[in-house]
């Protein structure tokens, strides 16, 4: 399983007790494959405007709404690979596209808002969603805001590799030295649950699937990382947002 550039999918969150994680995890057994990469810490790099436009738009609920993130899997090297990350969802369907560039290349990437990667023979699709980031930051002031990490392990369905069922644990962030090469570290955030399950599916769940929620009664629920972390920690102006878990 590699890693893909270009997702159009729905995902599905549910909020997950220590017993609840620990059930499911055994009845997905024989279902679902965990992938190559196993047990991974997940580095991502959120931007926003300085008013937090882009998760002030995401908390109202909009029916359109998108963000920008640099994501690495572990603390990157020079020539490791990070993920610039257009992600939007538009009525309810998440689309996500990624441009992957050798981390060396990042500072200056987000100084010329992409200009500098003009003279790599991108591809026609890498170009294209290159274009599509130097047009977001023409549109917005974006800087970093917060690195948000986690460790993950990740699931396929044996018979339909798209189907993917993801689970993110011990989050945490941190909103000063806002650099991925200096590791994960950070304020673990405290949310009234342990486990966040993401179900990556590109239509119906499978029956088997069905099942297992059904006779687990897992409910769907709502959870932002980034979300939650601007409400409880980075809103210092005031608090007029938090009344849910986002």
């Amino acid at each position: 399983m590699g890693l893909k550039q270009v997702f159009k999918r729905r995902e599905y969150k549910y909020l997950l007790n220590a017993e609840e994680y620990t059930n499911i995890r055994k009845l997905l057994t024989g279902y679902m494959s965990e992938d190559q990469y196993g047990l991974t810490t997940i580095l991502s790099l959120y931007f926003d405007t300085p008013q937090y436009y882009i998760i002030n738009r995401s908390i109202e609920k909009a029916s359109y709404k998108s963000k920008f993130r640099v994501r690495s899997y572990g603390t990157p090297l020079p020539d490791d690979p990070v993920f610039l990350e257009i992600k939007k969802k538009i009525d309810g369907v998440v689309y996500k596209r990624r441009l992957e560039i050798p981390y060396e290349l990042l500072e200056p990437t987000l100084a010329t808002k992409t200009d500098c990667l003009e003279k790599y023979q991108l591809t026609v699709a890498d170009n294209q969603i290159r274009q599509e980031i130097k047009w977001l930051f023409g549109c917005y002031t974006l800087a970093p805001k917060a690195l948000i990490t986690d460790e993950r392990v990740a699931l396929f369905a044996n018979d339909d590799p798209d189907f993917r069922v993801t689970f993110d644990f011990n989050v945490r962030f941190r909103d000063n030295d806002l650099i991925l090469g200096h590791g994960g570290n950070g304020t673990k955030i405290k949310p009234p649950f342990e486990t966040i399950m993401e179900v990556k599916a590109t239509g119906a769940y499978p029956i088997w699937f069905s099942n297992i929620i059904a006779n687990l009664h897992l409910v769907k629920g709502r959870f932002s990382k980034y979300g939650y972390v601007y409400q409880h920690y980075l809103n210092k102006a005031g608090k007029k947002h938090v009344t849910t878990i986002v």
